[in-house]
């Protein structure tokens, strides 16, 4: 592993702990693929920063235990949002 994707790997570590945020955000944040992060987050940091990889083990974990619950919040607001456009079309 270079020294470049060492920093990467490190950078994207500390960002997804520091903001507590998701492969989906941190990949939008950075302007590269989930996939790129994923592997960066899971395959490079822990040869790079071991200490931060087990942090970022443990967030990762926590967003895939919560992410039904994200899925049915983001359906809920979706139909809320419907609703309140028919109703104000109706007014």
């Amino acid at each position: 592993m270079t020294e470049e994707e060492k920093q990467r790997a490190i950078e994207l570590g500390e960002y997804t702990v520091r903001h507590k945020t998701t492969v989906r955000a941190a990949a939008k944040h950075f302007g590269i693929s989930k996939s790129t992060v994923h592997k960066e987050l899971t395959e490079r940091l822990p040869e790079a920063a071991p200490a931060l990889a087990k942090q970022v083990r443990e967030l990762l974990e926590l967003n895939k235990k919560e992410r039904h619950i994200r899925g049915g919040l983001a359906t809920k607001h979706k139909y809320e949002l419907s609703r309140d456009l028919r109703r104000k079309a109706k007014a």
